[in-house]
């Protein structure tokens, strides 16, 4: 078995691999990692389009273990080479494996076709379909969750991938019938054989760029990588495409020389966009505000999400459904009707007068921005902020000063301390006590400790009726937010 010493220059190279033609004669489908977000969606994608479906995981864990279960399709616990018999017609190796994993290494030496996520969403689902793909730092998950749902509720019937649960529907994919694909582009490398940013992969006949701001330090060795991957991006699209910029993101209008199709800005901050908001009015139940194109009110809009950033969002959303043809009725009722997705903002119940919140949030801007959104829904609540940096960039010395500003809008605030990793380096790894010490300089209660079980009595002995526990993480936290509920409901 070859071992990951035997690429020396994998950080650089896509391997050639046997090609795939979806077309020809495949029905056998093996997912590696099939239980995490992306790839169990895929799972659901392949088995809604006909094809027979399995996979492995290093371990099931609901909500998807549940979802693939109902599906019928049959999941291995556990990595081994004779998983994969009888052998499967393709291969799809998903982003956390290495050269060495064992069933992705046995179907590299047995010469069996693989493939990533994104080139089998591209091979097999986007193919000559409209690409509408929704790239950025932050807000992918939710504006590309918007766009399918208002391009759904307006009888398009799009072909759709997110990142995220919808609440409408209680789904992340759908085949689809209509014209459109519409899928969250992420900018993380595709595979162990492939390098590049997954969004490279995906087509786009019209692009979303919500923002630019350096992330990914795991893979990303400056923000001049970063901004380059970004900047591929915009290349792809053709001339009659169009790609949606925030303007309020230098960053992100620098893009405008980078590409040969249409361009269309939006914002908030400037007075040369093309898409704005104007009489913005927030409440408990989110916000409203004229949708402004070109200097002409269209319509007056509800939006059922709360924070600038979502509102940011809602205008990428309309910029694009307008530019592919819905009326302003269709997405003024598509606004109007969107639940959210699961862990964006989600309320998870309500015990001893205290709201149980969850939230996605792993970067410090986006960190931030969901404190300041928080602090919006429920300005006669204190916010009491509880974060855990568990992703390989979020654990990163770089985003030490972010952090120590993100939570200004709190009124307490509690980290847990990331644990140290195989793939750590000391002197790129967050000091938590640093973190803490610049939160408490700001005249903020802030604390730590090791994980759920020891954060609980910290925030127990802060916590009162009244208060919003926004609890913050792209994992699941130990479990935090239902012992929170039942020690609140027992207190």
């Amino acid at each position: 078995m070859r071992r990951l010493e035997d690429f020396p220059d994998a950080h650089l190279r896509i391997f050639e691999r046997p090609s795939v033609d979806p077309d020809g004669a495949i029905d056998d489908v093996y997912l590696i990692g099939i239980c995490g977000t992306g790839m169990g969606s895929l799972a659901g994608l392949f088995h809604e389009a006909g094809y027979h479906v399995r996979g492995s995981d290093a371990a099931t864990w609901p909500p998807m273990s549940d979802r693939l279960a109902a599906m019928h399709i049959p999941v291995r616990e556990g990595y081994d080479a004779s998983n994969l018999d009888p052998k499967p017609d393709v291969v799809v190796v998903g982003n956390a494996c290495t050269p060495t994993h064992p069933e992705a290494a046995h179907a590299r030496e047995e010469g069996w076709p693989q493939l990533s996520l994104s080139e089998a969403v591209a091979s097999f689902f986007i193919r000559d379909r409209r690409s509408l793909v929704v790239a950025g730092t932050h807000g992918k998950t939710t504006t590309t969750s918007l766009l399918a749902h208002v391009f759904r509720a307006a009888g398009r019937d799009p072909g759709f991938l997110v990142g995220g649960v919808m609440n409408n529907g209680n789904v992340s994919y759908a085949v689809g019938s209509g014209p459109h694909f519409i899928i969250e582009g992420d900018e993380y490398d595709t595979a162990y054989f492939d390098k590049q940013p997954k969004f490279l992969h995906y087509r786009p006949r019209t692009g979303i760029v919500t923002s630019v701001e350096f992330d990914h330090a795991d893979i990303y060795a400056s923000m001049d990588d970063y901004r380059e991957a970004f900047g591929h991006f915009a290349a792809l699209i053709p001339e009659d495409g169009l790609l949606v910029l925030c303007a309020d993101n230098p960053e992100v209008a620098a893009l405008a020389s980078k590409t040969r199709g249409r361009v269309s800005t939006y914002g908030l901050d400037r007075a040369d966009v093309d898409v704005t908001a104007v009489r913005i009015s927030t409440g408990s139940d989110g916000q409203r505000f004229d949708l402004m194109k070109n200097g002409v009110v269209q319509g007056r809009v509800w939006l059922p999400l709360s924070g600038r950033h979502n509102l940011l969002n809602a205008l990428a959303v309309a910029t694009v459904a307008l530019d592919e043809g819905l009326s302003m009725e269709e997405i003024i009722a598509g606004f109007g009707t969107f639940r959210g997705i699961q862990r964006r903002q989600q309320i998870r119940g309500e015990a001893g007068g205290v709201i149980v919140v969850d939230d996605f949030a792993h970067h410090p801007t986006a960190v931030r921005a969901t404190v300041q959104a928080a602090a919006e829904r429920w300005p006669s609540r204190r916010v009491v902020a509880v974060f855990e940096p568990r992703s390989n960039s979020s654990r990163r010395k770089v985003f030490e000063e972010g952090y120590a500003t993100a939570f200004d809008q709190a009124g307490a605030v509690f980290l847990s301390r990331p644990p140290f990793r195989h793939n750590d380096r000391q002197e790129d790894f967050m000091d938590v006590d640093v973190v803490i010490d610049r939160i408490r300089q700001r005249g903020i209660v802030a604390d730590s400790a090791e994980g759920a079980e020891e954060l609980l009595p910290l925030i127990l002995s802060e916590i009162r009726p009244g208060d919003v526990a926004l609890i913050m993480s792209n994992g699941g936290f130990g479990g935090i937010h239902d012992m929170l509920l039942h020690a609140l409901g027992n207190r």
